[in-house]
């Protein structure tokens, strides 16, 4: 099993639900999350300055099958490009067991 954490713009974060939908995974967790990118300049909008090194973002956390792993990367890869800096980050780990509480299914079983 792999746990999949994508660091994405909130603005797509929409596209990236219903792409996950698509391909079957109906259950993940996000957050809404803040960071820092590698821009320490300052933009200005309508004559106001703001800062742009606290980036608003928002984090999604799903855990899929090792045979699920790449259709469900491709699927975040391509809902949530824009092909400008800051699209995010997906980070992919390994998951030793999971448990499901309500059946005490365990491993892949717990995961439909």
């Amino acid at each position: 099993m792999k746990k999949i954490e994508a660091i994405i713009r909130k603005s797509k974060f929409d596209d990236v639900k219903k792409a996950l939908h698509e391909i079957g995974v109906n259950f993940f967790s996000y957050w809404d999350v803040t960071g820092v990118g590698n821009e320490t300049q300052g933009h200005v909008y309508r004559g106001v300055a703001y800062s742009t090194t606290d980036i608003q973002r928002r984090k999604i956390s799903v855990v899929v099958s090792d045979e699920f792993l790449e259709k469900t990367v491709q699927a975040i890869l391509d809902a949530a490009y824009t092909g400008s800096v800051g699209d995010g980050k997906i980070f992919v780990s390994t998951v030793e067991e999971a448990f499901r509480i309500r059946t005490k299914e365990r491993g892949t079983l717990s995961l439909a």
